[in-house]
């Protein structure tokens, strides 16, 4: 095998351990409401109109939690 192949591979375990450390201490809901999150606070960003933009997604996450 080669060496950027190791690499690869090592760097792709690394990237899911880190992921799974991340997620783990999230409880049922938490992890549910974690895409509703993550597109608000992306959308947010926007200028101008983006809180309004988000407040769909604010309102998921609510009604998941």
């Amino acid at each position: 095998m080669s060496t950027p192949r190791l690499l690869e591979r090592f760097i792709r375990a690394a990237a899911w351990l880190a992921l799974g450390a991340v997620l783990l201490p999230l409880n049922g809901c938490a992890v549910a409401a974690l895409p509703c999150r993550l597109t608000s606070a992306t959308l947010k960003i926007i200028p101008v109109v983006g809180h309004a933009a988000a407040s769909p997604f604010d309102m998921c996450s609510s009604a998941i939690d």
